[in-house]
């Protein structure tokens, strides 16, 4: 049934599977994508939405990369927003509303058509090994599919429990059952396995809603689009979210149900997001709250059914069904399904290396839920890097690493292989200790050549990235010295307040005023003839004002990621034996010892490893 040896396996079809089979194959690695039901591929399992603070970043680098998130997420949109725009542009975060439906067909269609990529339909039950190496895995049917290299990306499916109230059952997501037996084989190889939560909440018929109760959330008048490709065009057209409020009515009938709810009675023993609570665990540790935002969200273009985002829940159905009708326009809501938790396996990521390979078997990767995560977003990020990885190694070519000042997938990456986390990881903003590099207007300009110099990102990636910095490189120079005159600025810098000026000047210099945009800038003479004549886009002209108004703050970032490249640079023996350093603090030598740092700078970011700890370290190496 299968060819004598696969490239690469990739285990589970979901966000990072999807963008990790995508990736190998792309690279010319004949590649398997296994899952439980062929059509069930890049399922949205919770919320109808990609991108986000922070998420959109890392769905813009997908793309500069060459995955498929972002163009999918383009095609599929229904509505979209650039969040935080009223702050500065490090934090601009794209985000879509999407089709469900269309999300995943749209999928499913460009890895139908991607070259090297074959599909099959069965569960994984374990894993096939020679020693330290794995050589493919086995199916529940008993059969073997061989391969150079492994991918597992099993989302929430490990011995997946759904719980509701006091019911529970085994379950990857809702009407689909658990994954078994890839576990025990971990486990017995020597890795550790933890367990995690996560929960999503009631989907219900949005014609049983009254809209007119609730505060309509439109897209933005001029929506932009994910991919930096021509291939997708920005919406014309856009279906509107809205958003209602909990209230202390709700919150009593929700607390009825506190000793029916498996969070507070112990049968949900692990630990849930964080930042995406459920709405029970929200009024137990908000209890001076008295309302909590409610975003009612459409499912697509032509379904009625709706997301009630803010409203995850794991309590029993009749307490959900019965607060929910206390909400503002929600009073004659019918249900499609309840909302439900649901504990899944995962293995702390501190037992793989940058490459997303584990540290005890060769070839196997993790990507994705697996490794504690919870998004659309951070597993795909995770996908495409191990789908990188894996193809590269087999065909016996460096790796391809991405640190934390090229790209957000470098933090998540960095934060989970070196920190671990004990709780489902989301990305934010504040994770990036250089988040002005890190924008979503230039992540083309930071890993789409790269990208190309691997074969993955095509010809016309960058094509249209050198274009787009050409363009945006000539157009600072040209306002850098190109002058107006007092009398042709000063009638616009007195209507945005600002000083006005008494002799010429270069454009460049007035531009740099934080209240002076590039509307103002286009009415001075000569620059919207020169915009014209070089046919610059609204991007073009977005990245020429970012880097006018922030080439400071940028510049300063930059030499601050350069200090942190320069311990980058400083390697460490692998299996190095920190026991022997003494003079190191107990904490700091078994951190070490078990997470095995690459170079001083990972060293640097493990907690508990203070800078004395590592001041003893490079003195031990010989510095």
């Amino acid at each position: 049934m299968f060819e004598s040896e696969y490239d690469v396996i990739v285990v589970g079809a979901g966000h990072a599977g999807s963008e990790a089979a995508a990736a190998a194959a792309n690279l010319g690695s004949k590649t398997l994508l296994v899952t439980m039901n062929l059509q069930n591929i890049a399922q949205m399992s919770c919320n109808p939405a990609m991108g986000g603070i922070a998420k959109g970043q890392i769905l813009r680098e997908i793309d500069a990369l060459g995955g498929y998130s972002g163009l999918v997420s383009d095609t599929s949109a229904i509505q979209f927003k650039m969040l935080n725009k009223s702050k500065g542009p490090a934090m601009w975060s794209p985000r879509v509303q999407s089709d469900r439906m269309m999300f995943a067909e749209h999928w499913r269609l460009r890895l139908e058509q991607t070259p090297n990529l074959d599909f099959y339909q069965e569960m994984v039950a374990g894993l096939i090994m020679d020693g330290d190496r794995i050589t493919g895995v086995k199916t529940s049917l008993g059969l073997e599919i061989r391969a150079k290299s492994v991918i597992l990306t099993n989302g929430t499916f490990l011995n997946g429990l759904i719980h509701i109230g006091d019911k529970n059952f085994g379950g990857g997501r809702a009407g689909e059952r658990a994954a078994t037996g890839i576990t025990k084989d971990l486990v017995d190889l020597g890795f550790e396995s933890g367990r995690m939560k996560t929960g999503t909440p009631p989907r219900v018929d949005g014609r049983s809603l009254d809209y007119s109760k609730m505060t309509e959330q439109p897209g933005d008048e001029e929506p932009s689009k994910f991919s930096f490709l021509d291939q997708t065009q920005a919406l014309k057209k856009q279906r509107s979210c809205y958003m209602t409020y909990t209230s202390p009515v709700v919150h009593e009938i929700l607390k009825d149900g506190f000793e029916r709810s498996p969070m507070f009675n112990g049968r949900i023993k692990s630990i849930g997001p964080r930042y995406c609570p459920s709405i029970e665990d929200k009024i137990n540790r908000f209890a001076d709250k008295d309302r909590h935002q409610l975003f009612v969200e459409p499912e697509g273009w032509n379904t009625v059914e709706v997301y009630v985002n803010g409203f995850s829940t794991s309590l029993p159905e009749d307490i959900q069904f019965k607060a929910l009708r206390s909400v503002s326009g929600f009073e004659g809501v019918k249900f499609f399904r309840p909302g439900y938790a649901i504990e899944y396996d995962y293995f702390p990521p501190t037992q793989l290396k940058h490459t997303l390979e584990t540290k005890l078997i060769d070839n196997l990767y993790f990507a994705g839920q697996i490794n504690g995560t919870t998004g659309y977003e951070e597993a795909a990020c995770q996908g495409i890097m191990a789908g990188i990885n894996a193809a590269l190694k087999v065909q016996e070519k460096e790796e391809f690493i991405i640190k934390r000042n090229e790209a957000y997938i470098g933090v998540l990456i960095d934060d989970l292989i070196t920190k671990g986390t004990e709780e489902p990881y989301r990305m934010f903003t504040s994770r990036a200790e250089y988040r002005t590099l890190l924008r979503q207007d230039n992540a083309d300009f930071r890993l789409t050549e790269r990208s190309y110099r691997i074969g993955l990102a095509g010809e016309d990636r960058m094509q249209k990235m050198s274009e787009k910095k050409d363009k945006s490189s000539n157009f600072v120079e040209y306002l850098r010295n190109k002058s107006v005159s007092h009398k042709d600025s000063n009638p616009v810098l007195e209507a945005n307040n600002s000083a006005l000026m008494k002799q010429s000047d270069k454009i460049f210099k007035i531009f740099s005023r934080p209240n002076i945009s590039m509307k103002d800038i286009r009415k001075f003479p000569g620059v919207e003839e020169y915009i014209q004549e070089n046919n610059l886009n609204t991007e073009i002209l977005e990245q020429t004002e970012i880097q006018i108004k922030y080439s400071g703050y940028i510049e300063k970032e930059k030499n601050n990621a350069d200090k942190l490249n320069r311990l980058e640079d400083v390697k460490i023996p692998k299996d190095f034996d920190y026991s022997r350093i003494k003079s190191m603090s107990f904490e700091a030598r078994e951190k070490l010892n078990k997470i095995q740092p690459t170079s001083i700078s990972q060293a640097s970011r493990i907690s508990g490893v203070s800078p004395n700890d590592i001041s003893v370290l490079l003195v031990y190496m010989g510095r």
